[in-house]
C-alpha cells in the first residue's frame, strides 16, 4: 500500500508525520501557515522518509506543504482587508516559510512565483480579493505543485528519480549511496555513486546532507563516478556558486540530547549544519535530472534552453 504524503482539499491540508514511520502512519492537520512553518522545521515532512512507504519527501514535499498551508488561510479569510494588503500578506507570509528550510530551494522558488503571480492578478482590470484568494488557492498552488511533481513523471517523485534515470540514461551503476558508501567504495568495485541534492546552483557546486562533500572526496579518490541526482524544481540558476547557499543550522540539542534527555557532558556546545556543499569539480558523473543528464558545466545552458523552449519545472505557475 502506497502512502499519501501529502493530502489536501479546498480548505483542508493532512500531512503524514515523516517522524513516526515506519511505526506509525499518522496524519496531523495543518490549519495555518504556522503550523506549516513549524511541520516544516521540525522535518515533520521532507524528512526522507523511507521510499517504499510514500512517493513525495524532501525539497518538494516542504514547497508543497508551504504552498497549500497559505491556501488554506487564505481561503479561511486571512489577509486584507484591500488588494494591496492582501498582496502584501501573500508575499510576507511566502517569505516567512522559506525560513523554515533556507537550503532546500523549492520553497524559496514558489514564494517568488507565487508572490509575483499574486500581484499580477491583483493587477487585473475588476481584480479583487475574492479574485485572489481564488486564483492562488485553486490554480497557483496547484500549478505550482504540478510544477515540482508533474503525475505523469515518476522519476520525478523522490527516490525513485534516482534508479529511473540511471536505467533511462544507460547510467552504468551498481550503487545507490548511502551512509555505508565510502567503505564499499574501497572494498566491493563499485562503479558509481549517486546522491541527491536540495539546492544545485548555476556552476553545478550542490548543497545536500551533510556527509555528502567528504562522500564525493572519496569517490575522487577511488576513481569512482559521482553522479547527483535531483530534479529541475531543485536547481537554483540564480546563484552562480556554493559560496551563495544559505546553510542551515539545526538545533545543538538534536545531538547532544536523546527524547529529551541529555546524553552529552554539560557545557559542550554543538554546530549543528544540516547541510554541506559539494564542490562541483567533484561531481565527475553529472548531474541527473528528468530533463536529461548534464555536467556541471553544462547544467546552466542546458535547464535555461528547456525553459525558454517551454518545457521543465523551473517554469513555475501561471495564474
Amino acid at each position: 500500500m502506497t502512502l499519501q504524503a501529502i493530502r489536501y482539499s479546498r480548505g483542508s491540508l493532512q500531512i503524514l508525520d515523516q517522524l513516526l514511520l515506519p511505526q506509525q502512519s499518522r496524519y496531523e492537520a495543518v490549519g495555518s501557515v504556522r503550523q506549516a512553518w513549524e511541520a516544516i522545521r521540525a522535518m515533520k515532512v521532507g524528512a526522507a522518509p523511507r521510499p517504499h512507504r510514500t512517493p513525495v519527501r524532501g525539497a518538494p514535499a516542504i514547497a508543497l506543504v508551504g504552498c497549500l498551508s497559505l491556501a488554506v488561510e487564505l481561503q479561511a479569510g486571512a489577509g486584507g482587508p484591500g488588494l494591496a494588503a492582501l498582496v502584501a500578506f501573500v508575499r510576507d507570509t511566502l517569505s516567512y516559510l522559506v525560513t523554515a528550510r533556507p537550503t532546500a530551494v523549492n520553497m524559496a522558488l514558489a514564494a517568488r512565483d507565487l508572490a509575483d503571480a499574486a500581484a499580477r492578478e491583483a493587477e487585473r482590470e475588476g481584480a479583487s480579493e475574492a479574485a485572489v484568494r481564488e486564483r492562488y488557492g485553486t490554480s497557483g498552488a496547484a500549478r505550482w505543485a504540478e510544477a515540482i511533481l508533474p503525475p505523469t513523471r515518476p522519476y520525478n517523485q523522490g527516490a525513485r528519480l534516482t534508479a529511473f534515470e540511471l536505467v533511462y540514461e544507460q547510467i552504468p551503476a551498481t550503487l545507490i549511496a548511502d551512509s555505508m558508501a565510502a567503505a564499499a567504495m574501497a572494498h566491493r568495485g563499485v562503479s558509481a555513486v549517486v546522491v541527491g541534492a536540495d539546492r544545485v546552483v548555476a556552476n553545478g557546486d550542490t548543497a545536500n546532507k551533510v556527509g555528502t562533500y567528504q562522500l564525493a572526496i572519496a569517490a575522487r579518490h577511488h576513481g569512482i563516478p559521482f553522479y547527483v541526482a535531483a530534479p529541475s524544481s531543485s536547481c537554483d540558476l540564480r546563484l552562480q556558486t556554493g559560496r551563495e547557499i544559505v546553510i542551515e543550522e539545526r538545533p545543538g540539542q538534536e545531538l547532544t540530547d536523546v527524547n529529551g534527555v541529555r546524553i552529552a557532558a554539560p557545557g559542550i556546545g554543538v554546530w549543528n549544519p544540516a547541510f554541506d556543499v559539494t564542490p562541483h569539480d567533484l561531481i565527475t558523473g553529472g548531474i541527473i535530472t528528468e530533463l536529461g543528464v548534464f555536467a556541471p558545466e553544462e547544467l546552466q545552458a542546458a535547464l535555461t534552453t528547456t525553459v525558454s523552449s517551454g518545457g521543465g519545472a523551473l517554469d513555475g505557475p501561471q495564474l
